[in-house]
């Protein structure tokens, strides 16, 4: 079985004439976990909307129109095409039943229960008839309580969405990617919304799934605090490049400032003097780039 859970080459993408994403390629194994870095603007969220295919790239590294164009834009995820040269694959649909998206949001529908909030997870294996009828089987209402159970949130299976905390609702949104069973998991900025326990539980979480299901993760986050909690390896962007790939625990707070200058102040807490230890990654797996 390919290893590689996801691969992107020469993903370039311009909202008009304004460029979101230039040349970026990485690859990412499967069983990873892997903080996405960067402030505000540094296209973190136009990627992962690229790799689930909610956004197309442009169609080859720079607009055909212009000199330097150049090789077509690919992105494979879980071992099938999502996109190249800025065409969707025909089976993308499939791909993405595969990928849980958790975003800053939340994405859960407020007047529902968290309960049924939770079961739409379950929504590609089941006919839209019964979902429009709200027609769950026990064995998926089990499966939707024990993800609730996972993340500690069982006691409010039957209250409104609405009713949760931004971290509860987070949590939520976790266990409706387990109900789904996805082998790989894209969290957009999923604690920025967040009091500080709150998110130390939901990276937890996060890393929990990772470590114990071999689920892939790839987070975004302009914490930097959390990536060293969390992630043996970080992949930085800034203005829309990749500028650092590689173990989050040679990241030191000098070379982040070379990255990323002034922006620095925004991706670690006011009056930090030191970065925390890192989580460190089995010897040998990871390289600076």
């Amino acid at each position: 079985m390919n290893d590689t859970a996801i691969d992107v080459q020469h993903v370039h993408k311009h909202f008009g004439a304004t460029p979101a994403l230039r040349g970026v390629s990485f690859s990412v194994r499967r069983g990873e976990m892997v903080a996405l870095l960067g402030a505000s603007g540094s296209g973190k969220s136009t990627l992962l909307r690229h790799l689930a295919g909610l956004h197309r790239a442009d169609a080859g590294a720079a607009p055909a129109h212009r000199a330097d164009a150049g090789p077509a834009s690919r992105i494979r995820v879980l071992g099938r095409e999502v996109q190249q040269g800025g065409r969707l694959a025909p089976d993308v649909r499939r791909t993405r039943a595969r990928i849980a998206m958790i975003f800053q949001q939340f994405n859960l529908v407020d007047r529902l229960p968290v309960m049924t909030n939770v079961l739409a997870g379950a929504l590609h294996r089941m006919p839209a008839w019964r979902w429009a009828l709200g027609r769950f089987t026990e064995a998926e209402h089990r499966r939707a309580y024990q993800a609730l159970e996972r993340v500690g949130m069982a006691a409010c299976a039957w209250q409104r969405a609405s009713t949760l905390s931004g971290g509860q609702q987070q949590r939520a949104a976790i266990s409706r990617a387990l109900v789904q069973g996805a082998e790989l998991i894209l969290a957009d900025e999923p604690i920025a919304s967040l009091d500080p326990a709150s998110a130390q539980r939901v990276m937890s979480l996060l890393a929990e799934l990772n470590r114990e299901l071999g689920t892939t993760v790839l987070v975004s986050l302009h914490q930097v605090e959390a990536a060293f909690a969390h992630c043996p390896r970080t992949i930085a962007l800034r203005h829309g490049e990749v500028v650092y790939d590689g173990p989050t625990a040679a990241l030191t707070r000098e070379r982040l400032r070379a990255l990323y200058d002034a922006q620095l102040d925004e991706l670690m807490p006011a009056g930090a003097t030191a970065l925390p230890p890192p989580v460190l990654a089995p010897a040998g797996t990871l390289q600076a780039a």
